[in-house]
């Protein structure tokens, strides 16, 4: 049964840096691209990053560029969000996405 489990959100203050982690199980992430999406309260769930399967090659929404940065490790079925720079706009649930199954999502709070 796939599963993805993300983990690393919490409260942090503007400027701060966070680490989200999604670790699958059930299969295996190599053939697969996988995305970090996020949903802000009121607002629709919105693409935030995405790493492609061969080759690592990224995509960042405009928001997040220069301050988020999204990697992998195939040998632990794990995706990674590194957040840095963070604002308060950027609070959300973080969800991480991959072969059409959804993770339960992690809350990042930016707030003084």
């Amino acid at each position: 049964q796939a599963q993805l489990v993300e983990s690393g959100g919490g409260l942090v203050q503007p400027g701060g840096s966070l680490r989200l982690s999604c670790v699958a199980s059930g299969f295996s992430i190599s053939p697969y691209a996988m995305s970090w999406y996020r949903q802000a309260p009121g607002k629709e769930r919105e693409l935030v990053a995405l790493i492609t399967s061969i080759g690592g090659g990224t995509n960042y929404a405009d928001s997040v560029k220069g301050r988020f940065t999204i990697s992998r490790n195939n040998a632990k079925n794990t995706v990674y969000l590194q957040m840095t720079g963070l604002k308060p706009e950027d609070t959300a649930v973080y969800y991480c996405f991959v072969a059409g199954s959804w993770g339960q999502g992690t809350q990042v709070t930016v707030s003084s």
